[in-house]
């Protein structure tokens, strides 16, 4: 099963997140979120398949996320208002995103990675 891995090399949760793979012998192919930001409609695709509302895919600790007062713009927003500001700047979204397709992980939590990829 191989998995797409949005991350940040720079982020340490990110770094986390890759080591755990590693570890596990995970195939995956690791996308920079920054310089490949997912699109509207693959950010769309994520959403529905995780199951979390928009608003869990916003960095929310990010200074751009803090500066943008993003906070306020996205309270009354759609999901797919969200989904446009998302794919507009990879520094918005949590990471790492983890999908094989079927089933999507948002952040970095050992217990969710062995529950959805192990």
């Amino acid at each position: 099963m191989a998995l797409t891995f949005y991350w940040y090399p720079n982020c340490g949760t990110c770094k986390k997140a890759k080591k755990w793979l590693d570890d596990q012998n995970i195939t995956y192919t690791s996308i920079h979120i920054v310089d490949n930001p997912p699109t509207k409609n693959e950010l769309l695709d994520l959403i529905e398949k995780s199951g979390l509302p928009a608003k869990k895919f916003f960095n929310t600790s990010g200074k751009k996320y803090r500066e943008g007062n993003i906070k306020e713009i996205i309270k009354d927003a759609s999901t797919e208002e969200m989904a446009e500001i998302l794919a507009s700047d990879g520094m918005l979204i949590k990471r790492p995103i983890v999908t094989n397709g079927q089933k999507v992980t948002v952040g970095f939590k050992e217990e969710t990675f062995e529950e959805e990829w192990l």
